[in-house]
């Protein structure tokens, strides 16, 4: 499985999920913490939602549609829910606009019923296209679906993706370029997804950048580098230092995890990354 093809798996090992078996962990709050559905394929739904509220997170990413409800009847919030373009091929093509808008008013209007905070939509490849011309074509997209998300209250947000290891060509693939996108569309409802493991590969400085956009910036996946596994002493960063610098911004959004487990079991590898940004 790949990223964003949202298939759930019926498979659970045994030692995957502890059953509740524990109380809820009570969190500081300081960082509204959620966690991305694709990365836990093999765990069932319910019960990953289940581990998800007893482990203190408050949301849950890139659900599709289908898996709405257990997430929501174990008081976790729909976040990031799927959107009407794919990574190759997104807003930075006037072609692909109506296609977009047309499938947006229906997947706005699903998810503010289903009290979503957000939906992703996606840059595109270039496929030869300049950085300029695609820019002026992704503001001309978000602009037509801009009025949608103001009416509905559900976010907007593009997510800045690498295009050196995981996803080639795309576009949104640095943050000033995201950044002046969000400026020139000029909407709170419309924003940035920073995705912590792929502006690491792309740019690296992320307390930096964050700093400096945060006010662009709406919602923020975490990921080891090299990898995409676990975000503790195994790779690069030192996430408590992040976590913190985004809560001294004035975040209030939320902060999903977006991690493949891969040195511990996936529910005690979800919970070492969850006490790690509990700042």
């Amino acid at each position: 499985m790949t990223r964003r093809t949202f298939i759930p798996s019926t498979g659970l090992g045994a030692a995957a999920v502890l059953a509740g078996q524990e109380k809820t962990i009570q969190r500081k709050g300081r960082l509204k913490q959620s966690v991305c559905r694709w990365c836990y394929q093999k765990i069932p739904i319910e019960d990953l939602a289940r581990e998800a509220a007893r482990l203190g997170l408050v949301a849950m990413d890139l659900v599709p549609q289908s898996e709405w409800e257990p997430v929501r009847k174990n008081g976790l919030r729909l976040t990031v829910v799927p959107g009407p373009t794919t990574i190759p091929d997104g807003l930075n093509r006037k072609e692909n606009h109506d296609q977009i808008e047309t499938k947006m008013k229906t997947m706005i209007a699903d998810a503010k019923t289903a009290g979503a905070h957000s939906i992703i939509v996606f840059s595109g490849n270039r496929r030869g296209m300049s950085d300029e011309e695609g820019l002026d074509n992704t503001v001309l997209g978000l602009n037509r679906l801009t009025k949608m998300a103001e009416d509905t209250g559900v976010l907007i947000v593009m997510e800045l993706l690498n295009s050196k290891v995981n996803h080639k060509d795309y576009m949104c693939d640095h943050t000033p370029w995201g950044v002046e996108a969000i400026k020139r569309v000029n909407s709170p409802m419309v924003r940035l997804l920073y995705d912590i493991y792929h502006m690491q590969i792309m740019e690296g400085d992320v307390i930096r950048t964050i700093r400096d956009n945060h006010q662009y910036i709406a919602h923020y996946h975490t990921g080891g580098v090299p990898g995409r596994n676990e975000i503790d002493q195994s790779q690069e960063l030192y996430y408590p230092a992040i976590a913190e610098a985004i809560v001294e911004t004035g975040y209030k959004g939320y902060f999903a995890h977006e991690y493949i487990p891969k040195r511990l079991e996936p529910i005690k590898s979800l919970a070492q990354g969850v006490d790690l940004c509990d700042v």
